[in-house]
């Protein structure tokens, strides 16, 4: 089992920066991937970015440049810093952790509103 508490989200206005935190307790060990989603209202749940146990990284293409992943070396902890910020980015941002095999351990954090004002 692992548990996911986020924090930092919040009201900013466009172009400002934002940064989300995820700390991560439990079965530590068997932890491959974090990462952040986010859900829009009306919309699907998608990848924002995501950081493996080896630091290989992904981002959705609508964030590149503008969004950095990172994580505590123990993976206690995943961070997602995110500048530029566009009205667009407003969702609920959710922190992930997988653990393999993969897209059948999946673990959630409760949801942190951001919310960027044009």
């Amino acid at each position: 089992q692992v548990q996911l508490v986020e924090s930092g989200g919040g009201l900013v206005q466009a172009g400002g920066s934002l940064r989300l935190s995820c700390a991560v307790s439990g079965n530590l060990f068997r932890i491959y991937v974090m990462g952040w989603y986010r859900q829009a209202p009306g919309e699907g749940r998608e990848l924002v970015a995501s950081i493996t146990r080896s630091d290989s990284t992904n981002y959705a293409d609508s964030v590149k440049g503008r969004f950095t992943i990172s994580r505590d070396v123990g993976m206690t902890g995943v961070y997602l810093q995110m500048n530029s910020l566009k009205p667009e980015d407003t969702a609920v941002y959710y922190c992930h952790v997988g653990i393999p095999p993969l897209g059948q351990n999946d673990y959630w954090g409760q949801g942190t509103q951001v919310t960027v004002s044009s």
